[in-house]
């Protein structure tokens, strides 16, 4: 099901125009969320990014989006007095039509889309998951490559290319030809008691997930934790390489290149992600 302002739509049904912004210009941003059982996972740092976003865009926030709002529209739109399970959640927000490159208004129209998963936790992928540089474009370093906008067409090409080449995923670089993250989410590396992931100034996605396991890694006494940026030549050095997205918890990545790696801190922190989701349910 699709909720559009608070209405319930079918999912096969017309309800943008060609004078939305977000198809226009990329005048969008959005949050993808993971609910299981009417519980939304991590909802408070979900709204404060997605508030914190639309301030940087200049967005008008209206009154009444609050956070319960927002969790409320959210079970709205998967059905909560029946349905049950797993879903993922794109809340998407964009300026309302009119004007060009100017907008006519700074008022937001919103879209919530639920889609059913197979899971209710987290669990690792099984199999080989192998990754590739992309190196045909490059993010930019600056606080727009830090947000979830609508602008991704870096990902679709660089996801299009790992599927031409049978890869899992690709990393992304940045301008200075760092290691930035996967085509989607934010990258991890172990080295030894050392776990690395780039910094927000690199350009990565501020990502929800990456935030919290920032914070069950700072509190564990066998790791040692580093934002710093990421060289591609110390990629084949590292012990473990995972990425972290909201939806799928950690995905590790077995090869690159030459270089095979293990899942030994992947499966200790997907136990430690799980069991913090639960604390808050």
């Amino acid at each position: 099901m699709v909720n559009f302002n608070g209405k319930i739509h079918s999912n096969d049904i017309d309800y943008l125009n060609h004078g939305n912004r977000g198809l226009l210009y990329g005048d969008a941003l959005f949050e993808s969320l993971r609910v299981v059982n009417d519980h939304i996972y991590f909802l408070e740092d979900h709204y404060l990014r997605l508030m914190a976003s639309m301030r940087i865009l200049r967005m008008e926030i209206p009154m009444d989006f609050t956070m319960e709002f927002m969790e409320q529209e959210i079970l709205r739109a998967i059905g909560t007095s029946e349905a049950k399970g797993a879903f993922r959640i794109r809340f998407t927000v964009f300026r309302n039509n009119g004007g060009m490159y100017t907008p006519e208004t700074n008022n937001v129209s919103y879209i919530i889309e639920a889609r059913e998963l197979r899971e209710n936790f987290y669990v690792l992928k099984e199999g080989p998951y192998e990754v590739e540089l992309f190196k045909d474009f490059y993010i930019h370093k600056s606080m727009l490559s830090n947000l979830k906008t609508n602008n991704r067409i870096l990902n679709v090409v660089g996801s299009i290319f790992a599927k031409e080449n049978d890869y899992g995923n690709c990393l992304l670089l940045n301008d200075e030809k760092n290691v930035v993250e996967a085509l989607n989410g934010n990258l991890f590396m172990v080295s030894g008691l050392e776990i690395r992931t780039p910094p927000l100034s690199d350009g990565c996605l501020d990502g929800v997930l990456r935030k919290n396991l920032l914070n069950i890694i700072s509190k564990s006494d066998n790791y040692h934790l580093v934002e710093a940026s990421i060289s591609p030549f110390e990629l084949q050095k590292a012990d473990e390489l995972f990425i972290t997205n909201a939806i799928s918890g950690i995905i590790p990545i077995t090869k690159y290149r030459k270089k095979e790696y293990t899942k030994t801190v992947s499966q200790s922190l997907i136990g430690k992600l799980n069991m913090a989701v639960r604390i808050t349910i």
